[in-house]
């Protein structure tokens, strides 16, 4: 992340408006920010955040595999599918998250040293409402110039979500002396548990 996107701050972003998600059971939101070891890591501390699962999508269930996405040759992207209940958090705080410390949202095909579409900034939508909700926050962002550049962040339908391979799952936590995640997965985390402290599991 930039230096000018690292000095945001959460109470920088405004809230989005997901009152029509509240209350409607177990649901899940599929995000493409760069490396899925970082963005998973981030959201599993989150109370409320009843799992998160490392994957692909935006491309076909043949090549939906570390190597082949890796070479960048494929419309896939490394996303995390993170299940939520809607009872506990909303959309809209896995959203500001997402923009304002998972990722920098103004990167096109690339999260600082990878690069490639694979690690593109987009939401994969289920559904009209889920897309609404993005599209509205994204403009509201814009609207009020939380960023210097541009959000290329991208909405594209989900039709189907392929999960990565068994290594890939809970990397951050399994190696936490990994020299990435010691440098780009662990600030984020600790970012979150900052500025989020009332929104983290009672167990972290």
């Amino acid at each position: 992340m930039t230096d000018s996107v690292l000095s945001l701050l959460p109470n920088d972003f405004p809230d989005a408006d997901d009152r029509t998600f509240i209350n409607t059971g177990v649901r899940q939101l599929v995000l493409a920010g760069g490396c899925f070891w970082c963005t998973e890591a981030v959201y599993r501390q989150l109370d409320g955040v009843l799992g998160v699962v490392s994957g692909y999508a935006g491309g076909t269930a043949d090549t939906a595999d570390y190597d082949s996405v890796c070479s960048g040759t494929t419309d896939h992207a490394e996303v995390i599918c993170i299940e939520y209940d809607s009872a506990q958090i909303g959309p809209a705080t896995l959203l500001k998250v997402f923009f304002g410390i998972a990722h920098d949202p103004t990167q096109l095909n690339r999260q600082g040293n990878d690069l490639g579409r694979q690690y593109r900034s987009a939401v994969f939508y289920r559904d009209d409402n889920e897309r609404r909700l993005a599209a509205d926050y994204i403009a509201l962002l814009e609207e009020q110039g939380v960023f210097k550049a541009p959000i290329v962040t991208t909405l594209e339908p989900l039709d189907a979500f392929y999960p990565a391979e068994g290594y890939h799952q809970n990397y951050a936590a399994a190696h936490p002396n990994q020299p990435y995640i010691a440098a780009v997965a662990q600030p984020k985390v600790a970012k979150v548990q900052h500025y989020f402290k009332h929104r983290l599991k009672k167990d972290l």
